[in-house]
């Protein structure tokens, strides 16, 4: 292998990262569109030039949530296993939001009867809006505890409910996630049409940008005055096969701050959020929508980035036993599992990223109500 085991572990953290980040950055802007849908289009009209903004790529953005998924299956298979147990029903609504992307985006122009395309209308911003609200809240609960075990078999037990993830700080960590997703899309969507549309856009921007950053910085406020934050207190084999119980972990009340004090650079983590935001809110102000979207993007690295360096190593803490949290050095894959995917990583997301750059500048320039008119049966 080209890596010992400890370094793919930290590979495989950060690429996940990555992909999370693709995620909420291409998949993103799409979902943040399909929720403003109802709101900057006044009439058919301007809701089919809004759509079309996005509904020529739309689906192949839907390959970085697909690879997500996989890789944390293939990567972190016991993380996937106790979240999708944990979060079971919160990932069914998820799915069943999703539903009504495909069927919105094919059918809701082919009739063209006001209360059939309105129906669709809702259904492409439930698409929109449940999905990052939803992963927002499961962030929330992460950084706060989860509530399972292991038994002797090493089979993950959740002791939680429903209801139970939708707890005072998931909630703000979910209004943060559907701003940033909001204002992303917003500023996507001032940036390929004009007139009306564009300032409306413009102006969900100001105000989900705004949003955003003030949610982030009363989320960072709770962290650090708040009471929740693990530390593993036991010495950690990184190199040793995968065994969540071979470890001591305590709640120790700010501890998710404590990487800061370690690597003074990480810092740089969460200033990227506040940098990027501000700066994309100057930018969409200013029309130089190109740019904010660019500025919008490295928001999204910050706030997703901060997440993940606060709670390093950890993935998956337990709020109910500590001991069996789930870490970057215990809840992986063999190193040859790694390293298998590792080198299909390198192959395919370049590929990725080539065919998605090719696509958007084919499908690059402003949509027009002109353009709807003169497209009226091909167009979505």
């Amino acid at each position: 292998m080209i890596f010992d085991y400890p370094t793919f572990k930290i590979i495989w953290w950060l690429l996940v990262g990555v992909l999370l980040v693709g995620f909420a950055i291409m998949d993103g802007h799409d979902m943040g569109v399909g929720t403003l849908l109802p709101f900057v289009g006044r009439n058919d009209e301007e809701r089919r030039v809004v759509i079309n903004t996005v509904g020529p790529h739309w689906d192949g953005n839907q390959v970085w949530f697909i690879t997500g998924g996989g890789a944390i299956f293939a990567a972190w298979p016991i993380v996937y296993a106790t979240a999708f147990s944990g979060f079971y029903w919160a990932m069914l609504a998820v799915l069943w939001a999703l539903f009504f992307r495909p069927v919105g985006f094919d059918y809701r122009s082919k009739i063209h009867n006001a209360t059939w395309r309105s129906t669709w209308d809702w259904g492409l911003f439930i698409g929109g809006a449940v999905p990052p609200l939803i992963f927002g809240v499961a962030f929330g609960n992460l950084l706060q505890g989860v509530p399972f075990h292991f038994d002797d078999t090493l089979v993950s037990h959740y002791s939680g409910s429903f209801w139970g993830l939708l707890n005072p700080f998931a909630l703000l960590a979910g209004v943060v996630s559907t701003a940033m997703i909001t204002f992303h899309g917003a500023i996507y969507l001032a940036h390929r049409t004009e007139g009306d549309i564009q300032r409306r856009a413009t102006t969900a921007a100001l105000i989900f940008g705004v949003l955003m950053l003030a949610g982030f910085t009363v989320a960072g406020a709770w962290i650090a005055n708040g009471s929740f934050g693990y530390a593993i207190t036991s010495a950690v084999d990184t190199a040793a096969l995968p065994n969540p119980l071979a470890k001591t972990v305590a709640l120790q009340p700010g501890a998710w701050l404590a990487n800061y004090d370690k690597a003074p650079l990480t810092m740089l983590v969460p200033a990227l959020a506040y940098a990027g935001g501000l700066a994309a809110l100057l930018l969409v102000w200013k029309g130089r929508t190109l740019t904010a979207f660019v500025a919008s993007s490295f928001a999204i690295v910050g706030v997703i980035g901060t997440a993940g360096v606060s709670m390093f190593p950890f993935v998956m803490p337990s709020s109910t036993v500590p001991g069996a949290s789930l870490t970057v050095w215990d809840a992986v894959s063999s190193h040859r599992t790694l390293g298998i995917m590792f080198w299909a990583t390198v192959i395919f997301m370049p590929i990725i990223v080539a065919y998605t750059s090719w696509a958007y500048s084919v499908m690059a320039g402003k949509v027009t109500a002109a353009y709807i008119r003169e497209n009226e049966h091909s167009a979505y």
